[in-house]
């Protein structure tokens, strides 16, 4: 992660503020705060990531059986020695 830091103004619920202080600290609320996102961002992208496969395999689905069935007989030679 980049080391140059942004200065934010940002509106967050009181009750929340008061967690993450007890929790950090107030002198360590804004490294929290930089984790949680990035932690959320990851996680977000992992989602995405796994939509954007999910997507991919069920486009190449049928391609996919029709390679797996041309090779059929192929895969199963031999397999009656066993």
């Amino acid at each position: 992660m980049d080391t140059q830091k942004i200065r934010l103004n940002v509106t967050l619920p009181k009750d929340l503020v008061n967690m993450v202080d007890r929790m950090t600290g107030a002198k360590k609320r804004s490294m929290f705060i930089a984790e949680a996102i990035e932690l959320k961002v990851k996680q977000t992208r992992k989602g995405l990531l796994e939509k954007q496969l999910a997507e991919g395999y069920r486009a190449c689905q049928k391609e996919s059986i029709d390679i797996s069935s041309e090779f059929e007989i192929t895969d199963l030679e031999g397999w009656d020695e066993y």
